[in-house]
């Protein structure tokens, strides 16, 4: 990418246009779009750390001390500092992020065994022996005049169609790649939407199992009447005799004691309770949540069992008798 500023340049050194697009030349020589920094006289320059990622060395330091001579190669803030720009913001800018210009980058190239660096190396061999044979190498355009009959003139010569394939076979394996790649990122997020949903689902399942096995297991097994008669009703125990017979029942908790001691008196009195989660966590200081998880664990030991709920949504527990 572009990222130094052009403008206000009035009355400096002109800029020489590039005779080939500098985006496709990177792309045709490593092919990748490899960030770019470009200067006010239109000298190109780029993060080495990229270069030698996308060429596969493994050590960039070693590679530039390698192949890179000293000329080609500086820091951010040395090369902004001449023109007197400003770092580019963002965290992958950094002032001594070493970067290197076109001729270093070349350098790279030539020096890397990436098969997809072949096609720009023979054409940089054919570059170089058109010149040495003809003392030229037109990149395009029109033929030039021929002149008059029997005159030499120099041959002009085009991107090679190889080159010119890799860039076009280059983008559209990129432009598969980012189609790809969005479509798995939408298949994805709808797999786990749906999983989330079924996950939820299941733990509401198993929450209604579970209250339903702890009313099953905390209810007495129903009995058999020997006579007509009404046997006479148990005397009522006392709050402190409930506390001491659920103390042998169950391994109490500080919390689990705190609501035995809140509904014994009640259930002790009546054989019943109908408070509200929300009135027995007020004398207890719990959350009602915790209140109910407590009367849950106390049903399991067969301390109360459940009735149900009372008409304003209260629950609704009964001691429970052996």
């Amino acid at each position: 990418m572009t990222t130094a500023d052009r403008s206000g340049t009035a009355g400096r050194t002109p800029v020489r246009r590039d005779a080939i697009d500098i985006n496709d030349f990177v792309y045709g020589a490593t092919g990748a779009r490899i960030r770019r920094l470009t200067m006010p006289d239109g000298k190109h320059w780029f993060p080495a750390v990229d270069v030698c990622g996308q060429l596969g060395y493994a050590n960039s330091r070693k590679a530039l001390s390698d192949h890179v001579p000293e000329r080609s190669r500086a820091f951010l803030e040395t090369v902004t500092g001449r023109y007197g720009l400003s770092v580019p913001p963002g965290r992958e800018w950094r002032r001594d992020l070493q970067l290197i210009d076109l001729q270093g980058l070349i350098h790279l190239i030539n020096g890397s065994t990436k098969p997809s660096c072949r096609p720009f190396k023979q054409w940089a061999v054919d570059v170089i022996a058109t010149v040495q044979r003809d003392g030229c190498y037109d990149v395009g355009g029109p033929p030039a005049d021929p002149g008059p009959p029997g005159a030499e003139t120099p041959a002009g010569h085009g991107v090679p169609d190889r080159v010119a394939d890799a860039i076009v076979r280059l983008e559209e394996r990129n432009i598969r790649l980012d189609e790809q790649f969005a479509a798995a990122q939408c298949e994805s997020l709808a797999t786990q939407r749906e999983a989330l949903l079924a996950q939820r689902a299941t733990a509401h399942a198993l929450e209604r199992i579970a209250d339903r096995l702890d009313t099953l297991f905390a209810s007495p097994a129903p009995t058999i009447p020997t006579q007509v008669s009404v046997p006479p009703q148990p005397a009522r125990p006392t709050a402190q005799a409930l506390l001491d017979d659920w103390k042998s029942r169950m391994s109490v908790t500080e919390d689990v004691w705190s609501v035995a001691v809140a509904i014994a008196p009640a259930l002790a009195a009546e054989g019943e309770l109908r408070q509200s989660l929300e009135s027995i966590a007020e004398r207890t200081g719990l959350s009602a949540h915790r209140v109910n998880e407590c009367l849950r664990f106390m049903r399991r030991h067969a301390c109360i069992r459940s009735l149900g709920g009372t008409a304003d949504g209260a629950p609704h527990y009964a001691l429970h008798r052996p």
